[in-house]
């Protein structure tokens, strides 16, 4: 896969796919930040459970960097985690 296609690609599952199928990302990332920070005892953010899960999927690329899903994964959740940091 090129970049273009990474990024296209997480675009497009962001946006549409992963949407219609999982629902509202935020909604999604705060319930999972309520989750984790209640198993934790630390208080979690939305994007730190986006930053989170960038590294569950650098792990799995470290371990088979020619699975294409795990790059385009980390694309889709740092878009997320920066969009809902930046309130845009």
């Amino acid at each position: 896969m090129t970049r273009s296609d990474i990024l296209e690609t997480a675009l497009q599952c962001v946006t549409v796919d992963r949407a219609a199928t999982h629902g509202d990302a935020e909604r999604t990332f705060g319930r999972i930040a309520a989750i984790w920070s209640a198993r934790l005892g630390v208080e979690l953010s939305e994007e730190q459970v986006c930053i989170m899960l960038v590294d569950l999927k650098t792990c799995r690329a470290w371990g088979n960097p020619g699975h294409a899903d795990n790059w385009v994964d980390m694309a889709g959740y740092a878009a997320c985690g920066g969009e809902i940091a930046t309130d845009a």
